[in-house]
């Protein structure tokens, strides 16, 4: 068991088993990765300011909408070209969404459209916006955003309404002195770290060969989002030698104080359509050649990322057009769209005239899980304490499963009261249930001690608890 010095204080915080943050011993159990179900297109880049390669797809919720933003760009052309603009798209329920017509700005010959941004070259290249919860924050910069390629850097933008935009200053706010920016770059307030962060796209060189480099994230910090730290090149608990081109990491709006990435992993030069498919898929000149899927990081604030699962968390599934070059993106953001459901998406067919955003669903907390099978196996936490009097899990059996719960002070021995064997078994498939013991479920003359978890399961798993 790991030293009691390493008490995991986790309050009544939610908490996800997409790392080993609370992991002490597995014994039959595995943590498992989730599979997003694919739910069909979102939305079609099908406008003339849109096109084959619009792209850089942000989703979140403000104001009890849910908004969409992304790259117009119809035609190839050189980062934060003039071609390039913002598109905007709004819902009501993440799933069916719709294109309003602004008329703020004309782009192929009209007003009528849904640009919110243009003219601002190489701003919209990238243009990645988010809502700013710090408390006090003025009622005209509620939304933010940053956009900007190299030589230059990222550009501070401002809205009171996610429409309408400016720039906070003329200059970029971030620079970095190599080669950086030219995929999303995210920024946002973090609740748990009480400043703002951005996570921005950097070359590295592989450390097995000099010669050779890698995309990699690099992340900065800031108290008023005009002055930023020097960029600090993220770590990872894994020797990574694969191009991670965008990282869309961000909050997971359950539990703030996890950053998902849901970043894209590129693999250029791997070939799969033959010349015949790419004629047949109409696929644009030089996007044929590469490869690309959707991987799962985590990180806890700072400059380190946990990599718990190296194999695809979003793969490109079944067509081929979707195994083309910059294809499988996966957008900034997860939203929930059901009481058991989260969305996410993804960037489809791209350098294709089929271009389009794609919906994913998962259950609520379903990015990992810790796993038994049939035989059965137990999972127990590092050293932790909680506050509250509720234990609530995530958790789904078979009809033949069940989850049992124990608490055990710090040295791994039971607690009078909270052994295995006086857990009432919970069998089902619920997104919050309580665990009971023979002396029911209060377990709030245990807050504030240090105590252990050890978790029996039988054809179960386990996506997240937390103490209420």
């Amino acid at each position: 068991m790991g030293a009691v010095g390493t008490v995991r204080d986790i309050g009544s915080r939610l908490e996800l088993f997409v790392d080993s943050y609370l992991v002490d011993r597995l014994i039959g159990c595995r943590q498992v990765l989730g599979r997003p179900h694919y739910e069909g297109r979102a939305l079609n880049f099908d406008a003339p300011w849109e096109g084959l390669f619009a792209g850089n797809i942000t989703v979140f919720i403000a104001d009890g909408i849910y908004r969409m933003y992304y790259r117009g760009m119809p035609t190839s052309q050189a980062d934060g070209s003039d071609v390039e603009c913002t598109c905007y798209a709004h819902s009501v329920d993440g799933i069916h969404w719709v294109k309003p017509d602004l008329s703020l700005y004309e782009r192929c010959g009209t007003r009528h459209n849904n640009v919110v941004l243009a003219g601002e070259t190489p701003c919209s290249h990238n243009f990645c916006p988010f809502l700013d919860t710090r408390p006090g924050v003025p009622e005209e910069e509620r939304f933010k955003a940053v956009g900007g390629v190299h030589p230059g850097g990222l550009v501070a933008f401002a809205s009171a309404d996610g429409v309408r935009w400016r720039r906070l200053r003329p200059e970029p706010v971030i620079t970095h002195e190599a080669f950086a920016f030219d995929s999303q770059n995210v920024p946002f307030w973090s609740e748990s770290e009480q400043c703002y962060v951005c996570y921005y796209r950097i070359w590295r060189p592989d450390p097995e060969n000099p010669a050779m480099s890698f995309r990699w994230v690099a992340r900065t910090t800031s108290e008023d989002f005009i002055h930023w730290t020097p960029g600090q090149e993220m770590g990872c608990d894994q020797p990574i030698r694969e191009h991670i081109y965008t990282q869309q990491t961000h909050p997971y709006y359950r539990a703030p104080h996890i950053y998902l990435s849901l970043a894209a992993r590129f693999w250029p030069d791997k070939r799969v359509l033959t010349d015949e498919h790419v004629a047949r898929l109409g696929v644009a000149e030089g996007y044929y050649s590469d490869v690309s899927d959707g991987v799962l990081m985590t990180s806890r604030g700072g400059d380190l990322y946990e990599r718990k699962f190296m194999e695809s968390f979003l793969r490109p599934g079944p067509g081929l057009e979707n195994w083309v070059s910059r294809t499988n993106y996966p957008a900034l953001g997860v939203v929930p769209t059901s009481p058991t459901e989260v969305s996410l998406y993804a960037h489809r067919n791209y350098a294709q005239h089929t271009s389009h955003a794609a919906r994913f669903s998962l259950r609520i907390d379903g990015f990992a899980a810790v796993q038994a099978g049939y035989g059965g196996g137990e999972m127990v936490t590092q050293p932790l304490r909680f506050s509250g009097s509720r234990l609530v899990l995530n958790y789904a059996t078979s009809a033949a499963g069940e989850v049992r719960v124990e608490l055990q002070d710090a040295a791994g021995q039971p607690l009078p009261g909270f052994a295995l064997e006086e857990c009432a078994p919970i069998v089902g498939d619920e997104i919050e249930r309580e665990v009971a013991w023979r002396g029911g479920p209060d377990v709030a003359a245990l807050a504030g001690q240090v105590v252990r978890l050890r978790f029996a399961l039988k054809d179960a798993e386990l996506y997240s608890l937390r103490f209420r």
